[in-house]
């Protein structure tokens, strides 16, 4: 185990040089930030223990390198780095029980570590934790397919690294799971546990054939179930590998020889077993056939075709968020102050902190951007660098509830994003992107306006969420001068898929077998990992944008229409996304914050549980929630018991009808930054953790408690959840 292990961390050892992507940005293989973590840390001397921590030592030095930078900088937002580092050396050293712990902190803060949890359900395979490590090795495969590897190891490399990871995953299991087999009071309940144990380990060898130890496991879980020439076959291949379980493998063969075939000699019973085995290679290479050829899926038809069949839904879709991402310039539609406080000066701050938004005049102001009407038509006026006003006109606008974007079209067919953003939250002008991005973005520089290049770029940057069916023409990547859109905004075809068949059909009046998944997509009988799947081409901050073969940007001519992104790891983003306490900060980071819950994970909650995407009531529920007006119906769905009053109050120790007793404002408090305010976590299951809060404090924790009680502690709060763990619920 170790060995195999060893080799692995290695690999995934180095790690100042992940890259820090930015928040509220399309993430493509194109322009995967090649900046350094390294470059957030403020504090020299933080910095430089973090440098010094990266550096690849003997584990004893890694481990007191590790130990001195939490003991140092406690605080760090980086913490998760530094108790990966603690782990693995502790693991290196033999001493598993403190590796444990540590790697048990750096999972608390941030859970989707893949490379981490291989090694911790190993240790917990070894150390008799079987349980756990079922859990972990199940997990650490789950996020092994979710997302790419670090840019620590290249992408030439990282498939074969995947592989050998995934192989260690799927040991960890088989190992926990013959151990549990065998551990069964009573012989006849382990056959359907041994049967899953085999089936993980085979995977295990097909990921790894190169590893005797697999192999060696697997042989022991066919000679527990019985399978005996199966058994001599994989000791078999052990034996012959030469390897230090040789010896084993031998004594196990020879007392197979034994039971199976006493009159041969051990030279022929070991080669009718090599035979045996080299026949189950064979054939285990003759599963299914894939054809490489599929079903291209139907044409899209455009939103209007909806329109005959479901009145009612278009219309309150029509109304919706949605269709407003991106619109062609109407006057009516504008939000913005073109008016009155219609100037933006170089040197003006806008900060926004705990939920807050504080503006402040530069002591030195320049004038940047005036924001007009001249003739009847909005336009951006902008002082450039040969000190001349240019005028642009708003050719779209983007957004239409919280905050709105604007954008002019070139004469080349190019469309650039405004620098300059009008919040109707603030009520002002604001450069949205210095509020948001982490040091040394460009588009922070609103004076990069005038190079017109990808830094405002709509195409490159925006129009992969803003707009539907996205497609180079010239089936290159997201090029600013070759991207065309179907439609603006978010079209009924990017959640139900291209329909122009069932529109076809339906019109001749042929109705057709079609599952769930196919076009138009039925919502209502898909899996809540597919919803979400649907939902994430949007509303999933980490997802990496690999372009079609037909120049598709965000949807698929090949298999299902909406495209498999993975996401790259979560470590690599500015931490301006993150609490100090591994929860998310920003709202773009949704998705991943629903999936981290186990309403999601264990309960298969969907966006649509909460929020109806047509619904009835657009300009008046701006969040389109099911139940405005009586919010703990999106949980009693599911937690029925609290639906009794009694049980209710006693869950909640708060008065009924109070806003503390509503589920979301413990489950879900408002800790999201928005576009200028504070949103609910959907990282659903989350509960008040004083702990975190007294090691970071409320502004890098918030507690759902301090949000109410500001003028209490975090170990007030810590008193209280005590003394209610005490009490009988009633």
């Amino acid at each position: 185990m170790l060995r195999r292990m060893l080799g692995i961390g290695i690999l995934v050892l180095p790690l100042v040089h992940l890259a820090a992507q930015d928040i509220d940005a399309n993430i493509t293989v194109q322009n995967r930030n090649p900046s350094t973590i390294a470059d957030q840390i403020r504090d020299p001397v933080e910095r430089g223990a973090f440098i010094e921590l990266s550096r690849h030592a003997q584990p004893a030095e890694m481990l007191e390198r590790a130990q001195l930078f939490l003991k140092r900088f406690p605080l760090s937002a980086f913490l998760f780095q530094a108790y990966d580092v603690a782990a693995r050396a502790s693991f290196d050293l033999g001493q598993y029980g403190p590796g444990l712990n540590y790697a048990r902190q750096s999972l608390q803060l941030l859970p989707e570590n893949p490379l981490l949890l291989v090694s911790v359900a190993d240790v917990e395979a070894r150390e008799h934790h079987n349980d756990a490590a079922i859990a972990d090795a199940q997990d650490a495969l789950e996020y092994l397919g979710r997302f790419t590897g670090p840019s620590s190891i290249s992408a030439e490399r990282w498939p074969e690294v995947k592989r050998k990871l995934e192989a260690s995953a799927n040991f960890a299991r088989g190992r926990a799971l013959l151990e549990q087999a065998l551990a069964l009071p009573r012989a006849e309940d382990r056959p359907l546990l041994l049967k899953k144990c085999e089936s993980v380990l085979r995977q295990a060898q097909q990921q790894n054939s190169a590893d005797p130890e697999i192999t060696y496991l697997l042989g022991l879980a066919q000679l527990s179930s019985g399978e005996l020439e199966a058994a001599s076959a994989s000791f078999a291949a052990v034996y012959k590998a030469k390897d230090a379980l040789a010896p084993k493998a031998l004594a196990n063969l020879q007392t197979l020889r034994k039971t199976l075939k006493p009159d041969v000699s051990l030279e022929i019973f070991l080669r009718q077993a090599e035979e045996r085995k080299a026949d189950v290679s064979v054939n285990a290479g003759r599963g299914e056939t894939h054809d490489p050829s599929y079903q291209v899926p139907p044409a899209y038809a455009g939103s209007d075709s909806c329109r005959g069949c479901h009145s009612a839904i278009y219309q309150s879709w029509s109304e919706t968020g949605m269709t407003k991402m991106l619109r062609p310039y109407a006057p009516q539609n504008v939000i913005g102050d073109f008016q009155t406080d219609n100037q933006f000066y170089l040197g003006d701050e806008a900060e926004f902190q705990d939920g807050k938004i504080e503006l402040r005049a530069g002591a030195k102001q320049t004038p940047f951007a005036r924001m007009v009407v001249r003739q009847g038509r909005h336009c951006f006026e902008i002082k450039q660098s040969d000190g001349a006003w240019h005028t642009y006109p708003v050719d779209y606008t983007i957004g239409s509830k919280f905050q709105q974007a604007y954008a002019t079209r070139l004469p080349d067919g190019e469309i650039h994003v405004f620098p300059i953003q009008y919040s109707r939250v603030a009520k002002h002008w604001i450069n949205y992107w210095k509020i948001i991005d982490g040091p040394g973005s460009e588009r922070t520089d609103v004076r990069t306006w005038e190079k017109l290049d990808k830094a405002t770029s709509y195409q490159a940057i925006c129009a992969v969420c803003h707009t539907s069916q996205l497609k180079n023409v010239k089936n290159g990547g997201f090029d600013v001068k070759n991207v065309q859109f179907k439609e603006p905004g978010v079209d009924c075809e990017m959640c139900h898929g291209p329909s122009a068949q069932h529109v076809a059909d339906m019109t001749l009046n042929e109705p057709y077998p079609k599952q769930a998944l196919d076009p138009p997509v039925n919502f209502r009988e898909i899996t809540s990992r597919d919803f979400l799947r649907i939902c994430a081409q949007c509303h999933m901050q980490s997802a990496l944008r690999t372009p079609g073969a037909a120049g598709e940007l965000n949807y698929s001519r090949s298999g299902q229409f909406f495209p498999a992104n993975l996401s790259i790891p979560f470590g690599e983003f500015s931490r301006k996304g993150f609490y100090k306490d591994g929860r998310f900060r920003q709202t773009t980071f949704i998705v991943e914050a629903l999936e981290r819950s186990q309403c999601f994970r264990k309960g298969g909650v969907t966006c649509a549980t909460c929020h109806d995407p047509h619904g009835h009531d657009a300009a008046a529920n701006l969040k389109s929630l099911k139940f405005p007006d009586q919010p703990d119906l999106m949980c009693t769905g599911c937690h029925a018991q609290f639906q009794s009053r009694s049980i209710l109050a006693g869950h909640t120790h708060h008065a009924l009808d109070s806003e503390a007793s509503r589920c979301a404002s413990c489950h879900m408090p408002r800790i999201m930054d928005s576009v200028l305010f504070r949103a609910r976590t959907h990282r659903i299951d989350d509960i008040p953790n004083p702990e975190m809060t007294l090691q970071f404090g409320q502004e890098e924790s918030p507690n759902a408690c301090l949000l109410c009680h500001a003028e209490k502690s975090a170990d007030w709060v810590r008193h209280e959840l005590k003394s209610w763990r005490q009490t009988p619920r009633g």
